[in-house]
């Protein structure tokens, strides 16, 4: 079960970075397909719009973009914290009874009795309402079109490609944008771990440095802009997170004085 989770979880932000890396190699020509028409193009004019806005400031087009983003997939992020805190009482509650039968699993050796147990833990599951395999995978799957239609609007650009914000041009790698993202992204992940159900925290310690890892191997051939806008969206979902604590952490606290 643990390697199944880590496992969908790695494919899925490995199928993120291998498809980002793919448009590299692409040429840069008129392209009037789907993705193309439906997601790149309404971004382009998006930023473009924006950093009309902001005097020809394509740096500041971008985080406002960014920031637009993060606020639509809000409502749907919120909910996913609510989820895993409702989960993180329900599994602090089935802590005792899984810990006996896992204590039992590492005992035993005959396989038969083996798939008793892990039987008999699947239906303690199903008996207190919790799913194992619900990871909150659907907010990665959304991001990954947003993200990739995004990329594919700052690569073909040639005004965000020539153009300078703060010290770095949003158009070619640069280091130091590239390690803030990559630290950022780790920071959000240690500050989310607190709403997991501590199952969970364990098994997601392995995706919690594959993670900014992986954004970070892929920004140091990106433009700048793309870890760009990895900082100011990892920035918002740690204040996210924060905020969702803040609404959501009194209810475990009150189940429990029940």
């Amino acid at each position: 079960m643990k390697k199944l989770k880590s496992s969908l979880l790695l494919i899925i932000l490995s199928f993120s970075v291998l498809l980002l890396s793919a448009c590299s190699s692409q040429p840069s020509g008129k392209n009037d397909g789907f993705f193309h028409t439906y997601f790149v193009e309404p971004f382009a004019k998006i930023i473009h719009f924006f950093a009309e806005v902001f005097s020809g400031n394509y740096g500041l087009a971008i985080i406002f973009v960014t920031l637009i983003i993060r606020l639509v997939l809000m409502p749907l992020m919120l909910r996913q914290y609510k989820n895993q805190m409702h989960m993180k009482e329900k599994m602090d509650a089935l802590k005792p009874e899984m810990d006996a039968i896992q204590k039992k699993m590492k005992a035993e050796k005959d396989p038969k009795k083996k798939q008793e147990l892990q039987a008999e833990m699947m239906g303690l599951y199903q008996k207190h309402g919790v799913n194992p395999l619900n990871m909150g995978c659907l907010p990665i799957l959304i991001q990954m079109p947003i993200l990739t239609g995004f990329y594919y609007a700052i690569r073909g650009s040639q005004e965000i490609a020539s153009h300078k914000f703060l010290w770095f041009s949003l158009g070619h790698p640069d280091i130091v944008i590239t390690i803030i993202a990559g630290i950022i992204y780790y920071f959000q992940f240690r500050v989310s771990q607190s709403t997991m159900p501590e199952q969970q925290r364990q098994q997601m310690k392995f995706m919690g440095l594959m993670s900014p890892l992986m954004i970070v191997m892929f920004s140091f051939s990106a433009p700048a802009a793309l870890p760009l806008y990895w900082v100011v969206g990892g920035t918002f979902l740690t204040v996210q997170t924060l905020i969702s604590q803040k609404l959501y952490a009194k209810k475990p606290a009150e189940a429990q004085a029940k």
